[in-house]
C-alpha cells in the first residue's frame, strides 16, 4: 500500500501547512474555524448563506458568544476566508462537515444537509484529502451515507481519501469549556483514516480520544446526549409529581446534591431545546428499529420532555383561573426565546411551542429577550413578534409573566416587584412567594 498520501497529510497537519475547509459556519463550524486559524492554519469556510460570508469577511460575528476580535484577528492575518463557492473545496486538505442534522415531521433523521453537502463538493474533491463528519447522527451514517459516493467517484478509502467521524461537543455560552479544551472523539473508516484524523485534531485540541470505528464514535455522541435527555426526562416527571404534592422540586434537588457520590443533579424546565438533546435520541430510536429493537426507555424520556410545554401552559391556565381570569384574552409576557440562558440560539426552543399553544387558546403574547430582538421564522413556527424592553410598566401590564429562559441579564427583583403573576419554569425564585407559581 502506498502511504504517501497518509504521510503527506500527517506531516502537513503537524506543520500546520494544510488548508482546512469547513462546510457550515454556524454554532459548530465557526468556533472550529477560528480555533484552526488561531494556531496558524489557513481556513476556508464554506456556507450556503451569503450573509455569513459577508459578515466574516467584514470581521463581524453573527453569533453572540463569539468575539468579533477573534474573527478580525484571523482575517487580518489572512488565515480565514469565507465563501459560498463550494468548488473551492479542492483547495482544502481536510474538509470538515458541520451542517445541521434535524428531524423531519415524523421524527425521522433528516440528512438532507449532509447529503447535499457531499453532492456539492464531490465533483471538486481530489486524491489526498480527508473528509470528517462532525454533525450528530445515527451509527452507520459515515459508512452508509458518505463513503459510497466517495467510492463511486473513484476514491479508495484509506489510501487516497481519508474518512473519519468526529462529533462536535460545543456548548454555546459555556465559559468553562472551549473548542480547544473539550476532548475530541475520533473514529476512522480504516487505520490510515484514523491516523490522519488523529494528526488533524491533535494539532488544535488538547486531547483526542480515539475509538475503533466511525460507528463507535457516532454512538458515543448519541450516548452523551441520550444520557442527558433521560435524566432531564426523569426530573421533569418528578417535577410534575412534586408540584402535585406541594413539594418544591428545586429544594429536593439542592438537598440531594449534597450527597458526595452516586448523584448528579439535573434540572427540570419547560422542555428541551438546542440542536442536540431534543433531536439526537430519536436518531438512535429510528436506527434501532432497523435491528428490530424498540428503545422504550429513550422514547419514554422523549415523550416526557416533549410534553413539558403543554404542562407549562396548563400551569399558566390554572394560575390565572385561581385569580378569576381566563387564559383567553390574557396578556402573557414570555421572558426568553433562546433555548438556554445567555445565548442567542433559539433552535428547538420550548418557548416556541409554549407560545404556539397559548396563542391557540386565545392568549395575547409578547416577549422580552435582548439576545433575540425579532422572531425569526422557523419551519414550524412563524410569529410576528419583536422583543420588548423589560420595564416596570411592561411588567405591570402583563396578566402573567413566564420565566421561560433564565438569562442573567433579566432583573429578577424588578420582575418580582412589578409582575402580578409569575410562572417560573426555571427555578429562579427559590423562596415561596405569593405571586410566583413554579412550573
Amino acid at each position: 500500500m502506498n502511504d504517501s498520501f497518509v504521510n503527506t497529510l500527517v506531516q502537513n497537519f503537524a506543520d500546520r501547512r494544510a488548508i482546512i475547509g469547513i462546510v457550515g459556519l454556524g454554532y459548530v463550524g465557526l468556533p472550529l474555524a477560528l480555533r484552526f486559524a488561531e494556531v496558524g492554519f489557513s481556513v476556508l469556510g464554506m456556507d450556503i448563506d451569503p450573509a455569513k460570508e459577508k459578515a466574516l469577511l467584514a470581521g463581524r460575528s453573527y453569533i453572540r458568544h463569539i468575539d468579533e476580535g477573534r474573527i478580525r484577528a484571523a482575517i487580518e492575518k489572512d488565515l480565514l476566508d469565507a465563501t459560498t463557492d463550494f468548488s473551492r473545496a479542492t483547495q482544502a486538505d481536510a474538509i470538515l462537515l458541520c451542517v445541521p442534522t434535524p428531524l423531519n415531521n415524523h421524527r425521522e433523521p433528516d440528512l438532507s444537509f449532509v447529503v447535499s453537502s457531499i453532492a456539492t463538493i464531490l465533483p471538486h474533491l481530489r486524491k489526498g484529502q480527508m473528509v470528517s463528519l462532525e454533525s450528530t447522527t445515527y451509527p452507520g451514517t459515515t459508512t452508509e451515507v458518505i463513503r459510497p459516493p466517495l467510492e463511486n467517484a473513484g476514491f479508495t478509502i484509506g489510501e487516497d481519501m481519508f474518512l473519519v467521524y468526529s462529533p462536535e461537543r460545543e456548548d454555546p455560552g459555556n465559559p468553562d469549556f472551549t473548542t480547544h479544551t473539550i476532548p475530541k472523539v475520533c473514529g476512522g473508516e480504516t487505520e490510515n483514516c484514523l491516523a490522519v484524523g488523529k494528526a488533524l485534531y491533535q494539532s488544535v485540541i488538547e486531547r483526542v480520544v480515539l475509538v475503533s470505528s466511525t460507528m463507535t464514535a457516532e454512538m458515543t455522541k448519541l450516548l452523551e446526549n441520550i444520557y442527558r435527555s433521560v435524566n432531564i426526562g426523569l426530573v421533569n416527571e418528578l417535577k410534575v409529581v412534586a408540584d402535585r404534592m406541594g413539594i418544591d422540586i428545586y429544594e429536593v434537588i439542592r438537598a440531594a446534591s449534597t450527597k458526595p457520590f452516586g448523584f448528579t443533579p439535573f434540572y427540570p424546565g419547560p422542555g428541551l431545546g438546542g440542536h442536540c438533546i431534543p433531536i439526537d435520541p430519536f436518531y438512535l430510536t429510528w436506527k434501532a428499529r432497523e435491528y428490530g429493537i424498540n428503545t422504550r426507555f429513550i422514547e419514554l424520556a422523549g415523550e416526557v420532555n416533549t410534553s413539558m410545554p403543554q404542562y407549562v401552559v396548563t400551569r399558566i391556565m390554572d394560575a390565572l383561573n385561581e385569580r378569576g381570569q381566563s387564559l383567553k384574552g390574557a396578556d402573557i409576557l414570555m421572558l426568553g426565546l433562546a433555548y438556554k440562558k445567555n445565548v442567542d440560539d433559539d433552535r428547538e426552543s420550548p418557548s416556541m411551542e409554549i407560545i404556539s399553544l397559548l396563542q391557540k387558546k386565545g392568549a395575547v403574547i409578547s416577549y422580552a429577550d435582548p439576545y433575540i430582538p425579532k422572531f425569526k421564522k422557523m419551519r414550524k413556527y412563524d410569529f410576528d413578534l419583536t422583543s420588548t424592553e423589560l420595564t416596570a410598566e411592561v411588567l405591570e401590564l402583563a396578566d402573567c409573566v413566564v420565566v421561560a429562559t433564565n438569562h442573567d441579564c433579566f432583573d429578577y427583583e424588578l420582575i418580582l416587584r412589578h409582575a402580578r403573576l409569575i410562572v417560573d419554569t426555571r427555578g429562579v425564585y427559590t423562596d415561596h412567594v405569593e405571586n410566583v407559581v413554579k412550573a
